[in-house]
């Protein structure tokens, strides 16, 4: 019988050389007579050990990483496939504190099941919340949603289950699911993580939403620059029409139902929603005026649940267990899990996924093992781009949506970037001005033109030009920016500036 051996697919794995690997791993069993099967998983986060080999024994998967195609003789030398003392070893997997302390939801099943295989997902639990939803009403679906207090996921933390009753309520011929895949914001990637990891728990999450709304269409609007999430997710779809899972009959249910997959052109902007229909719809992306919402007025102009990977990959657990067992995890009005992406200067890069309330500096520490360089961890952003550059002193603040509010911050897409104490907190308020200028969309002043004077009132201010004048100048720009803007773009990117000039008031004294 062969031995199972799994291999990440994931674009980090990949990146570090995961399919090298498994082409290694397989010749080099081929050569010395060993029977395996090599099986492409999807990551389980653990991006310092990619690529982490894994080997299914009767005791558990045995995890080797990171490891280097040229280490692939060595590592059957000493015992491969099976428990060996090979210095890349890690022991089980599932013994690794590092996993076994989080708490999995929505990548409960990522790097355990091969992504593609429909059998290998219902094995692990997958279908079920949608077989439970086709027993149910509309309403009732709406409800449990509405009772699990999910909030999205994408960064605006707005309640799910009134978006989905908004449109639910709508009287129109058609109805659209979009999910917002354009995942833009610096240090994230557990969207990609999920789709090429895990793709018809997204596909579930879809069809859950239609079927509580009333939609008959789907889009995923997919970043272009993740091509290993494209292929995994556009051939997941074809498998999961083909079984009969999509298409004009879900499961006999006589229910109609399918998704289309579409890049986007590379815009930041067209992360946000009315950005993303215009691109959808085939024009320039550009932020649309509210109201109408999207949920009255969206895709073509009918009524549209905007949803991004990680809202929608909640669901299904949701309809399995019910929302009051959602709504007992977490803290306040944030409830449930909240998967953490740690990036930057960090010893243990990768994705934690634990219930809201956690500590940043639980997170930078105990999982993420401090900083890469061994230096003293000055600020981290969190939020991505957009997001408050926070100092040591606040390290403390739990991962909470009203938390990081009355601290001037937001948790954004969950990204967490950090910096040691060689950071130049000047430079980096710069950077987010000049991030802002270029990817502006135009439509509106504030933002198009105030981020432009921003760069040039930054550089005056580190030259020493009127160090004083400038600085109020500064502040002014951003209040016009926070309040005049059109969309977030604009009107967050004060929160890196200020949070900068509040905290780190010494680096925009020095002079270049």
């Amino acid at each position: 019988m062969s031995v199972r051996i799994y291999v990440p697919c994931d674009t980090s794995a990949v990146a570090c050389g995961a399919d090298r690997v498994a082409e290694r791993i397989e010749s080099e069993a081929r050569l010395r007579g060993f029977d395996v099967a090599i099986v492409r998983n999807g990551s389980r986060g653990t991006c310092w050990l990619e690529p982490l080999v894994e080997v299914e024994t009767a005791n558990g998967r045995i995890g080797f990483g990171p490891i280097d195609a040229d280490e692939v003789p060595a590592l059957f030398d000493a015992g491969f496939p099976g428990a060996c003392s090979h210095p890349s070893a890690v022991g089980r997997v599932e013994d690794i504190d590092w996993l076994r302390n989080q708490q999995r939801i929505c990548f409960a099943r990522n790097g355990i099941t091969d992504p593609l295989d429909l059998d290998d997902y219902r094995a692990h639990g997958g279908w079920k919340g949608l077989e439970r939803a086709l027993a149910m009403v509309p309403p009732d679906i709406v409800q449990a949603i509405t009772e699990s207090g999910l909030r999205g996921r994408g960064g605006a933390a707005f309640p799910c289950g009134i978006k989905w009753k908004t449109v639910a309520d709508q009287l129109a011929a058609r109805k659209f699911i979009v999910c917002n895949a354009d995942e833009g914001d610096s240090g994230t990637f557990s969207d990609r993580m999920l789709m090429e990891g895990d793709p018809y728990r997204l596909i579930e999450g879809m069809l859950i939403a239609a079927l509580a709304v009333g939609a008959s269409q789907g889009y995923v609007y997919l970043r272009s620059e993740y091509p290993v999430a494209h292929r995994i997710l556009g051939e997941a779809i074809q498998r999961a029409r083909a079984a009969g899972w999509l298409g004009a009959d879900v499961q006999g249910s006589g229910r109609t139902f399918d998704i289309d997959l579409r890049l986007g052109a590379g815009a930041y902007i067209c992360g946000e929603e009315t950005s993303l229909l215009e691109s959808l719809e085939g024009r320039r992306g550009q932020v649309r005026y509210k109201p109408p919402l999207p949920a009255i007025k969206g895709l073509f102009g009918q009524p549209t649940v905007v949803n991004n990977v990680i809202t929608l990959a909640s669901v299904p657990d949701i309809l399995v267990n019910g929302g009051a067992w959602y709504r007992d995890l977490g803290t306040g009005r944030s409830r449930g899990t909240l998967p953490i992406q740690l990036a930057g200067n960090i010893r243990r890069g990768g994705l934690i996924e634990v219930a809201f309330g956690v500590t940043l500096r639980e997170l930078l520490y105990d999982y993420g093992g401090g900083s890469a360089s061994g230096r003293p961890i000055r600020a981290v952003q969190v939020g991505g781009p957009l997001g408050a550059y926070l100092p040591e002193s606040q390290f403390d603040t739990p991962i909470d949506y009203e938390a990081f509010a009355a601290i001037d911050a937001l948790l954004g897409h969950g990204g967490i970037v950090v910096f040691d104490d060689t950071i130049d907190m000047a430079e980096q308020a710069r950077f987010a001005m000049e991030f802002c200028a270029i990817e502006s969309c135009g439509k509106c002043t504030p933002c198009r033109i105030g981020s432009t004077r921003g760069v040039e009132v930054i550089d005056r201010i580190r030259k020493g030009v009127a160090r004083d004048a400038n600085t109020d100048l500064l502040r002014s720009l951003c209040d016009t920016m926070l309040h005049g803007s059109l969309c977030a773009l604009g009107g967050l990117t004060p929160l890196p500036v200020l949070s900068a000039l509040r905290h780190f008031p010494a680096d925009f004294a020095r002079d270049l």
